[in-house]
C-alpha cells in the first residue's frame, strides 16, 4: 500500500494507491478519501469485453447478501444474453471477489450492487455521493475521473482511473469532518460512441434502506 503522504507527488491529495486488494482498507485511516487499487487486467479479458455488442453486456440492479453476488450476476449474464465462457466467468468470479472485499471492509451485510452500461453523460457534475462509502469499477470504457476543490467547483487538475481499476471512495455519510473535497464523476463521453460497463457497490446495514 502507498500511504496517502506519498501520493502526492503524482494523484490527488488524499488519494492511497494499493497494489493488493486488502490494500483497500486504508480508506479507514485518517484523511484517506479513497483507495485506488492499482492492477492490471488482462488483455485477453478487456479485447473480449470491448468486442461484445453493448445489447449484451450485463446490466442490473438489486439488493443482496454478499454471499450471493456470484450466482445473481451469473443470472443478469444469462438475462443480458452476455456470451459463456471463461471471460464471463473471470467476469462473474471478479465482480464476486470485489463484493466481497468491499463488505468486509466495510462491514455490509447487505450490499447494493449496479451493473450499469452507460452510453451518456450519467453524473457528469463533481459530486460526492450520499452514501458511507462507494466502490466503483469500469470495466469497459473510460473510468471515473476524480479531483480535489474546496469550494465545491470542478477541481482544476482531474484525474481518471484506469479501466478495469477499482477505486474506493468516501460519501457524505462517513463519520468524519471537515470532508475531503474529494469530488468524482462519469466521464462525459455523450456522442463518441462509446460504451462503459460500471460495477457500483454501496454497503447496507438494512435492505429496505433507501438511496
Amino acid at each position: 500500500m502507498t500511504l496517502v503522504r506519498d501520493i502526492v507527488r503524482d494523484a490527488a491529495i488524499g488519494v492511497g494507491v494499493a497494489d493488493a486488494p486488502e490494500g483497500l482498507s486504508a480508506i479507514r485511516h485518517p484523511g484517506c478519501a479513497a483507495v485506488i487499487w492499482r492492477r492490471q487486467p488482462s488483455p485477453g479479458f478487456r479485447s473480449w469485453l470491448d468486442g461484445l455488442a453493448p445489447d449484451v453486456l450485463p446490466r442490473g440492479r438489486v439488493i443482496l447478501r454478499p454471499a450471493a453476488v456470484r450466482d445473481i450476476v451469473s443470472e443478469v449474464c444469462n438475462a443480458g444474453g452476455t456470451p459463456h465462457g471463461p471471460e464471463r466467468d473471470l467476469l462473474v468470479d471478479d465482480v464476486a471477489a470485489l463484493a466481497d472485499i468491499f463488505a468486509s471492509i466495510m462491514r455490509a451485510r447487505w450490499l447494493r450492487l449496479r451493473l450499469d452500461v452507460v452510453t451518456t453523460n450519467a453524473c457528469r457534475r463533481f459530486h460526492i455521493d450520499a452514501v458511507t462509502a462507494r466502490l466503483v469499477c469500469t470495466y469497459r470504457g473510460s473510468g471515473t475521473q476524480y479531483g480535489i476543490s474546496t469550494d465545491g467547483a470542478e477541481p482544476r487538475r482531474i484525474f481518471s482511473v484506469p479501466s478495469g481499476v477499482p477505486i474506493l471512495l468516501r460519501g457524505t455519510l462517513w463519520p468524519e469532518c471537515p470532508r475531503s473535497g474529494l469530488l468524482h464523476r462519469s466521464p462525459p463521453i455523450e456522442g463518441t460512441g462509446e460504451t462503459r460497463l460500471v460495477l457500483v457497490l454501496d454497503p447496507l446495514d438494512d435492505p429496505e434502506e433507501e438511496v
